[in-house]
């Protein structure tokens, strides 16, 4: 499989299809394809994984699309942000943020990730339940705003304020700690609880996530009495 990415804001990801291969997406993702690719839509693997997803912020089935003959499918992004291909193998797993999963190839598995402190998921802003991805494959991650990386060496950390952590290689772990003085969490506007992500590995951060722009906008929006 072959592919590009176009666009700036809202950007999409065009895949050049062989014969025979295949792509799963969650509903709704597919932008345009040509007429010989055929859909089919699946639990992927089972009810168990299916439900496994829907917890992760995906829907309950996924649709997978085969080529028959050459052909090209076209995965656009929901908001404006990036698309950000992955390389999963044996041993190079990720944990994406809820909703993150765009498209992959079918080698690809997208499952539940439970954070293994239950304070992280009750406080922090990326959640209980993460997605995890595995297997082997090409993966595309559609994120919010701009995305700026890292490499975090052994026992390095980085304070992420709620929401802004996009994706992390599975190596990588997440706590939080609660914003010091009451006078900074109460009247600081940053909130009570910071995420900390702690290496060794790589982390993508997100410069607009869709909370902080619903947000910004709520204000604005007329609301009947």
């Amino acid at each position: 499989m072959k592919y590009e990415i176009q666009g700036e804001t809202l950007p999409v990801v065009i895949c050049y299809l062989d014969n025979g291969e295949t792509m799963i997406t969650e509903s709704g993702a597919m932008a345009w394809m040509s007429p010989n690719i055929r859909m089919d839509t699946t639990t992927g693997g089972g009810l168990g994984k299916a439900f496994g997803r829907m917890f992760a912020g995906e829907n309950l089935f996924q649709n997978r699309y085969t080529a028959q003959g050459n052909g090209l499918i076209a995965f656009a992004s929901s908001f404006p942000g990036k698309i950000v291909p992955f390389r999963v193998e044996p041993g190079k797993e990720y944990i994406f943020q809820k909703k993150a999963f765009l498209a992959g190839e079918s080698g690809v598995n997208l499952s539940v990730h439970l954070q293994k402190k239950v304070s992280s998921g009750l406080f922090g802003g990326e959640g209980f339940i993460l997605q995890k991805v595995s297997g082997n494959g090409i993966v595309f991650a559609e994120f919010d705003g701009h995305v700026v990386e890292y490499d975090l060496k052994a026992g390095q950390k980085i304070v992420v304020d709620s929401g802004y952590l996009a994706a992390m290689d599975a190596t990588c772990s997440i706590d939080i700690q609660t914003v010091p003085g009451v006078k900074n969490a109460l009247f600081g506007g940053e909130g009570i609880f910071n995420t900390v992500v702690s290496g060794p590995g790589h982390i993508w951060l997100q410069t607009m996530p869709i909370h902080s722009v619903a947000g910004a906008i709520r204000p604005y929006i007329p609301t009947g009495n």
